[in-house]
């Protein structure tokens, strides 16, 4: 140890801070010099005198909330800053304190025995939280669109069994006509798309139910709600887009990947980033994104492989692409699923396939690499496809439309 370190149980409304200076390595923990802060900002640049006085290089804290990023933001400036998980610096039960959990915190870290978290620069940060609130805002578009579907069942209209997509563009505008007081089926039965499945006799049993009106006012309200976080979702792309524009580069190898489409391409950047610099191995970046068989051995005997907590957000995205990447035909992602799927049944292959989409992402962005198919070998209709429509999610972003996919390798 040639530096003093800085333990700080972060709460609140309180900090509690604790410094380990070198020449009291083997000091009671008691003598050691301690002081209590408050989170505002004037007493946070107390914090950082304080601590720059007693010649601190690095700190490590403790949070098991958020609010630990005020106190992160003020710090970054001046410190070397680590976060630690609050379980691995657990105290026995019947033991905890508050000054004592920051000088634990301080002796487990220098002797290594506590888990990191991974916390990226202010630029990931932002392009995070971007994504983040992204995923919320389509969270509460299904809410929405599960409370509609509650809500015409118990008016008895059947909507949603004749159209694939209730909020599509034949969907809303029945609803808005139901909501507006419009009665009659056969009305609104004449408001569907052509290209529907269906018959307008059929459309228009379907819509007879018994609808009063505060069903009407009901979903009015839901419409509205739909109308206002559709909204939200616009202006969300774009910004996000205009954060990762620097990352035009990355984004567009990651959409190369079968099952991988840009929305998802510009969460594993935010989240991983564009480097997976983070992260020496692919190993190491599946298992913080949770993605890899877990271990629980006792006796020399695992007794459970179930995967460790990890990122939510990538092993949501990372578990649809999957899904998506094994009805790519003619895919390696498929052909491995295929292989899987006999013997591990559905879940366990496709979880199977996120781990090794993670792989593949984490190759693709640590060594700059472009994604190679060595599936067989597809039409080329289908090649033109998927072509465009990723050309046309590029150029709504505001990004670089030149993308080829490279022929598979024999």
């Amino acid at each position: 140890m040639t530096a003093s370190v800085a333990g700080i149980d972060v709460h609140k409304r309180v900090l509690m801070v604790v410094v380990l200076t070198p020449d009291q390595a083997g000091v009671e923990a008691g003598s050691l010099p301690s002081r209590r802060f408050r989170t505002t900002i004037q007493e946070l640049r107390h914090l950082v005198a304080w601590l720059q006085q007693l010649g601190v290089q690095e700190a490590v804290m403790e949070s098991t909330a958020q609010y630990w990023k005020p106190v992160w933001l003020v710090l970054e400036q001046h410190f070397r800053l680590y976060l630690a998980q609050a379980w691995s610096n657990r105290a026995p039960r019947g033991k905890k304190a508050d000054f004592k959990d920051a000088q634990r915190l301080v002796r487990r870290h220098l002797a290594g025995e506590l888990t990191l978290s991974f916390v990226p620069d202010g630029e990931q940060r932002l392009a995070r939280t971007l994504t983040r609130r992204r995923t919320q805002l389509t969270r509460d578009r299904v809410r929405i669109q599960n409370q509609v579907e509650s809500l015409l069942e118990e008016t008895q209209v059947k909507l949603s069994s004749l159209v694939s997509d209730l909020f599509g563009a034949s969907g809303v505008r029945i609803l808005q006509a139901i909501s507006d007081g419009v009665a009659d089926p056969v009305k609104l039965a004449q408001l569907g798309d052509a290209r529907l499945q269906h018959t307008p006799e059929e459309l228009a049993e379907a819509l007879t139910g018994n609808v009063s009106p505060w069903h009407r006012q009901l979903l009015k309200q839901h419409l509205e709600q739909l109308r206002l976080v559709d909204k939200q979702l616009q202006e969300l792309s774009e910004l996000t887009a205009s954060a990762l524009k620097i990352h035009a580069e990355a984004i567009e190898r990651l959409v190369q990947v079968p099952g991988i489409r840009v929305v998802a391409a510009q969460q594993i950047v935010a989240e991983a980033g564009p480097e997976a610099s983070a992260f020496a191995t692919a190993g190491r970046f599946s298992s913080w994104i949770g993605v890899c068989p877990g271990s629980q051995q006792s006796a020399g005997e695992n007794h459970s492989s179930r995967c460790a907590k990890g990122n939510i957000y990538l092993r949501r995205v990372l578990c649809l692409a999957a899904q998506a990447a094994v009805r790519t035909k003619n895919s390696s992602f498929q052909q491995r699923f295929r292989r899987l799927l006999p013997r591990l049944g559905y879940t366990k292959a496709i979880w199977a396939t996120a781990h090794r989409l993670a792989i593949v992402i984490w190759k693709i962005l640590h060594d700059r690499v472009a994604y190679k198919e060595y599936g067989l070998e597809t039409t080329p209709q289908a090649r033109k496809r998927r072509i465009q429509r990723v050309q046309r999610e590029l150029r709504a972003l505001g990004y670089d439309d030149q993308l080829k996919l490279l022929a598979p390798q024999p």
